[in-house]
């Protein structure tokens, strides 16, 4: 990147989401500026991305080890509303920044308003990229369609608007077969069911401390998932911490309080959950239990789902069929 070379940058923007244009005008800013200040602002906020979480994904993507220079400036009081003129926008910025001491010398946007913003700053404008042919997407195409166009947005921004579903029953109910089903189905990413990595691994003699291991281990694959390039509007994972946690019980006859913790999050964690019946043959590999021992843990997982008040959808029939059903409640979510 060639071009003039400035003390101070200034870019402010609704980063709704953060997308790779975004990025293009915060590379080209930080190439050419020895401070640059960031500033998101709008209003009235996005709710289901508030202005913490966007800075969160620049301080993440431009960590500060990385870039020293670059500084995030924090929410302003009583901005004025997004729809109201130019002038009073600008008008708000310039005391704003006054009263921050934030005196830029160049001011970067990819929009027609930056020159007479720049201007009323005293500041330089830089334009990058105005027409949108490096990078051809906008924040407000990128809302209509988030999943549509989610090739523009870096995986650890396209993860917040991926909903986790979860994919519950007792063993040998098809809840493995079914996940791993799912995720071709639908294009996305599949989690496997941690626990029995560390079941196998310590040859079914479990503690407390290993349940604990386990709903954490399965939380940290679901979180590497959900930011997988691989994924795709959902992220299906068999099980949950609330099943871990009866686990516990079943074979230590306890649960550390931070199992407890993490079942207490599942309500809210998982957009969907789908209860596999147990209408499928039971299938012993030398690691299960025998069909009695199925029906009571089917019967603790369900009625784990109504104490704890978390709609379910029980599925049954085949595979194919199971999927189907998924894929009608689901719909175009």
């Amino acid at each position: 990147m060639t071009g003039r070379r400035y003390r101070h940058g200034l870019v402010v923007g609704k980063f709704a989401p953060l997308h790779r244009g975004h990025m293009h005008l915060l590379d080209e800013a930080l190439a050419r500026c020895e401070r640059l200040s960031v500033w998101v602002y709008s209003r009235p906020d996005f709710p289901d991305m508030p202005s913490p979480l966007r800075r969160g994904w620049v301080r993440s993507l431009y960590p500060a080890r990385l870039f020293p220079g670059l500084e995030l400036l924090p929410d302003a009081p009583n901005p004025p509303l997004n729809e109201e003129p130019d002038a009073t926008h600008r008008a708000y910025v310039r005391g704003v920044l006054d009263d921050w001491g934030v005196r830029p010398d160049a001011v970067f946007t990819s929009e027609a308003y930056g020159e007479a913003f720049a201007a009323s700053l005293g500041a330089a404008h830089v334009c990058v990229d105005r027409a949108r042919t490096a990078v051809p997407v906008s924040g407000s195409a990128l809302r209509a369609d988030v999943h549509g166009l989610r090739g523009f947005l870096e995986p650890l921004v396209y993860a917040h608007f991926v909903r986790r579903v979860v994919i519950l029953g007792a063993e040998s109910t098809g809840k493995s077969t079914l996940t791993r089903a799912l995720a071709e189905a639908f294009g996305t990413a599949g989690v496997r069911e941690y626990g029995r990595d560390v079941y196998e691994r310590e040859s079914g003699a479990l503690t407390e401390a290993h349940f604990l291991e386990i709903a954490r281990g399965h939380r940290a694959l679901e979180d590497e998932a959900i930011t997988s390039p691989d994924v795709h509007r959902w992220v299906f994972s068999d099980t949950d911490a609330a099943t871990t946690l009866m686990w516990s019980h079943l074979l230590t006859g306890g649960a550390l309080p931070e199992l407890r913790a993490l079942a207490d999050e599942c309500r809210s964690r998982y957009a969907h959950a789908f209860l596999c019946d147990t209408d499928l043959p039971h299938e012993q590999d030398g690691w299960r239990a025998n069909t009695e021992v199925r029906a009571v843990q089917q019967a603790f997982i369900r009625q784990d789902l109504e104490a704890r008040g978390v709609p379910f959808t029980l599925l049954r029939g085949s595979v194919p069929e199971r999927v189907a059903q998924v894929r009608t409640v689901l719909g175009d979510e």
